[in-house]
């Protein structure tokens, strides 16, 4: 497996390169995105990690030009910010998933593993009747969080979804607002005794 890591930060992408070689991966990195969407139009890579902070082209601008090229290559944001319109216009560009710093090596490997797996089947199954398409989603995840929910019976929420599933509570967050516009995915409002009701989600079977 081939990994590309676009980070302005040295030290950042000397740990990046040491969690590849650790996994038995190989890695190219990029000090900003101009020099990213560069390397990655000239060699193949498996996963593309991007920083969002960035001179010259910031993380937004990369995923938007990588995507320009290949609809399908995971693209893995790393950053600080948690908020959940950041999120959104990644996700709105075409980024699959987020790692949150600082960045921990059994997470991301695991992150990085589960993405390369999902493109493979992606692959595979390109043409599978039953997965939706719409801006910023990905085939494979959607497909990910659906065969999660099929086979869960009882209502659930984003946190334990984002769990057991082992993506970001951003991206099921926004998967799972699109299945509910879809009508595959309804919403239980459950009410807790203390605090606020609790939203949770379950396959909607006719």
């Amino acid at each position: 497996m081939k990994i590309l890591i676009i980070d302005n930060d040295e030290s950042l992408r000397f740990m990046l390169t040491e969690f590849c070689k650790h996994a038995q991966w190989e890695s190219d990195t990029a000090e900003n995105g101009r020099e990213g969407v560069e390397k990655f139009l000239s060699e193949n890579y498996d996963v593309v990690l991007i920083d969002y902070h960035m001179p010259e082209m910031d993380g937004l601008q990369t995923v938007r030009e990588i995507r320009k090229h290949n609809q399908h290559i995971p693209l893995l944001i790393l950053t600080v910010d948690e908020r959940q319109e950041i999120a959104d216009r990644f996700l709105e560009e075409g980024a699959t998933d987020f790692a949150l710093k600082p960045v921990k090596a059994p997470d991301l490997i695991s992150r990085i593993k589960l993405h390369a797996q999902i493109a493979n089947m992606k692959n595979v199954q390109e043409e599978d009747e039953d997965v939706f398409t719409a801006k910023g989603i990905s085939k494979g995840t959607l497909q990910s969080v659906a065969q999660f929910l099929k086979g869960y019976r009882e209502p659930t929420s984003v946190d334990v979804i984002s769990k057991k599933v082992g993506l970001a509570y951003p991206t099921v967050y926004r998967y799972i607002m699109h299945l509910l516009e879809e009508g595959k995915v309804k919403q239980v409002v459950s009410h807790q005794k203390i605090g606020r009701p609790k939203k949770l989600y379950k396959w909607y079977t006719h």
